[in-house]
Parts: C-alpha cells; structure tokens; sequence
C-alpha cells in the first residue's frame, strides 16, 4: 500500500537550536524524475535574481533533473545537461527574467578560491547560480543561500522515490513558506 503524500504542514519543520531563526526549512518526497522536474519548476516560481542554489545528492539522486525543471519554470534558453566537463553553463533567459548558471563543482577541490576563477561573484547578482556538489565550497559566496538535499530512499525498494529537504539561510530566506514547492 502506497503512503499518503504529506500535507504541507508536515512537509514543514519549524527552526531548531541546529538552525538560526533566519532558516527556512520544508520536506517532500519525489516520486519519479518527472515528479522532480515538477518540483523545480515550481522552485523557479520562488527564485530570483540574486538567489544560490546549492543541491546535494550523490551521483544520479536528481540534481540535474531538479535544474531542468528550474531551467523550465525561468524560462531559459538552452537544455539544462549536467556541466561535469564544462564547470559552468550560462542559460539565458528567454522571458526577461534572471539568467541560469548552472555549475558542477564535482572536479573542483580548492574550495571558494577555485571557485571565485569562475566569476560567480560576478555573475550572481543578475542570475539564479545553482551549484551542484557545493558543500564546503560555495558557501562564501552568499549569506543568503537555499540548499536542496536530495536522498534516495533505501531499503527494499527499485523506485526512483527521492527525499527533499529545502533549507533557505539568511534574511533571503526568512519567513518564505518553502512548502510551496
């Protein structure tokens, strides 16, 4: 028997003492692929330009399916693939909106300093950046940041079922009701 899909409300958690009062966190559950690309659209709808996305999944969780819906729900110009030989790839927005970066720091082991040769800095007050493999390194960029974990679920299972948990930091991210998503 298949488990009800939570309600916003228990999608939500309130902050704790492991989370500044400036912290917005929300839980889903991800069905299929598809069910992730649906999630990243709506994600886009609460993006703006300015925003650091930084997700976190091992190899194959959904990051890059979850950028593709972002791509899709900003409107940009291009396929979103997965940047892993190229760094960075810039999408341009087709409807007047913020630009996509989309950045794989997978090859990337210097931390802020290797990531500072790509000109986020730059880049990331006009654009949405979305880092895959970010932790430990993109930090810095930004006090305000929204990070996505993804986790396969585990046990006796063959299904593409993910866990999400959204965390927004800093004065960004304060008091936006990320259950939306």
């Amino acid at each position: 028997m298949e488990a009800p899909h939570p309600s916003a409300a228990e999608r939500a958690v309130a902050p704790t003492a492991a989370y500044p009062p400036e912290t917005s966190v929300a839980r889903a559950a991800v069905e299929s692929p598809e069910r992730m690309r649906e999630l990243g659209q709506r994600l886009a709808g609460l993006l703006r330009p300015g925003d650091l996305v930084m997700l976190t999944g091992e190899l194959g969780a959904g990051k890059t399916t979850l950028t593709r819906g972002l791509g899709a729900g900003l409107g940009v110009r291009g396929a979103v693939t997965s940047p892993t030989f190229v760094i960075a790839r810039v999408h341009p927005s087709l409807t007047g909106g913020p630009a996509l970066v989309h950045v794989d720091a997978y090859r990337l082991g210097g931390g802020l300093d290797e990531m500072e040769d790509l000109d986020l800095d730059i880049s990331l007050p006009e654009s949405v950046v979305v880092v895959e493999w970010g932790d430990g390194k993109v930090e810095d960029l930004s006090d305000d940041r929204l990070h996505v974990v993804i986790h396969r679920v585990v046990g006796d299972t063959d299904d593409d079922r993910r866990d999400v948990t959204l965390t927004g930091f800093g004065a960004r991210w304060a008091g936006v009701d990320l259950t939306v998503v």
